[in-house]
């Protein structure tokens, strides 16, 4: 992606001969890593939560709340965005769809295809977390001792 933005912004500006393909790809690939990096962020515990509340409750407590909105909000959601992303790259491919408003038409299904593949990754990530949150949820541990990741490298710190 970087290297296509150098491409362009140097042919375009050192040249005088921009590209017709950079802007496309750039934004063709953006949207690909921002999908398939959801579920490493969430690995990494680097998703938005509001902690007014969580941040006060004891880790025992954070994970049981953890489990209840990975059943009922996560899981769920997750389901409808694989459902929706499969029809979506289907269509896609069985047009070949490409991206008319480009010059050079580039074909669009493989990176509609990213959907459906975010939505297995997210699920299995968060079926790994649903399991680590179950262990600090009903496991052994002392309500008063933080036992949180450290860096989600799955290291345990107390």
């Amino acid at each position: 992606m970087v290297l296509s933005l150098v491409w362009e912004v140097t042919a375009r500006y050192g040249f005088n001969a921009p590209t017709e393909w950079a802007y496309d790809m750039t934004f063709m690939l953006y949207g690909t890593f921002f999908m398939v990096g959801s579920a490493w962020t969430l690995q990494r515990g680097g998703h938005i939560r509001t902690d007014s509340f969580y941040s006060k409750w004891s880790p025992r407590t954070q994970a049981r709340v953890d489990l209840a909105c990975y059943l009922v909000f996560f899981f769920p959601a997750i389901a409808i965005f694989a459902w929706l992303g499969w029809e979506f790259f289907l269509k896609s491919f069985g047009q070949n769809e490409r991206i008319v408003t480009s010059p050079w038409l580039p074909i669009v299904w493989p990176f509609k295809f990213m959907m459906p593949l975010s939505a297995v990754l997210l699920l299995l990530q968060g079926i790994s977390e649903f399991i680590k949150c179950w262990g600090r949820a009903f496991g052994p541990g002392d309500d008063g001792i933080a036992i949180m990741p450290a860096g989600g490298d799955g290291e345990i710190t107390t």
